[in-house]
C-alpha cells in the first residue's frame, strides 16, 4: 500500500510541473523529467523522444508561442503509488493567450507516470490527449468541458 507521503510527493512534483509551465521555465520543466522520459502530447509528433523532452530549447519553442503565463490546473486527479512507480490521471484545464492573440481555454486528459530514482520522484512519461469525433470527420473535440 502506498505511503501517504509518497502520494503527497507525487502531487508536489505535478504541482511543480504546473508552476514551471505557468512561469514558462523550460529548465524547471526539464528538471522534473527522468533521463529516459518520453511524452505523448497534444501537438505532433506522435512520440516526443527523450532527447526532445530533456531539451530546454525544445520546450522553450512552445513557451515562446504564449504571450501570457500558461495556466494549467488539475481537475479530479487520482494518484496511485506502488513501490517506486506512480501514476496520476485526471483532467487539466489550460488557459492563456497565444502570441497571435488567440485565447486558449482547453480541457484535456492527462496521465503522468513517475518513478522514484535515487530517492526523488521523476516524470518518466506524460500523455495528454483530447477526444475526437468518431462521425467520420476525425475532428478534435476541443470544446468539451467536464
Amino acid at each position: 500500500m502506498a505511503d501517504s507521503s509518497d502520494t503527497a510527493q507525487v502531487r508536489a512534483v505535478l504541482d511543480q510541473f504546473a508552476t514551471a509551465l505557468h512561469n514558462k521555465d523550460a529548465a524547471a520543466v526539464v528538471a522534473l523529467y527522468a533521463d529516459d522520459a518520453v511524452d505523448y502530447d497534444l501537438a505532433p509528433p506522435l512520440r516526443i523522444d527523450t532527447r526532445q523532452v530533456r531539451d530546454p530549447a525544445y520546450i522553450q519553442e512552445w513557451f515562446d508561442t504564449w504571450a501570457s503565463p500558461i495556466d494549467s490546473r488539475p481537475h479530479d486527479v487520482t494518484v496511485r503509488v506502488g513501490g517506486d512507480i506512480a501514476y496520476a490521471f485526471g483532467l487539466r484545464h489550460m488557459t492563456g493567450t497565444k502570441t497571435d492573440g488567440t485565447e486558449v481555454d482547453l480541457w484535456f486528459r492527462c496521465t503522468a507516470c513517475l518513478m522514484r530514482k535515487a530517492g526523488a520522484w521523476k516524470i518518466v512519461h506524460m500523455h495528454n490527449s483530447v477526444p475526437f469525433a468518431m462521425d467520420g470527420s476525425d475532428r478534435a473535440l476541443l470544446d468539451l468541458k467536464p
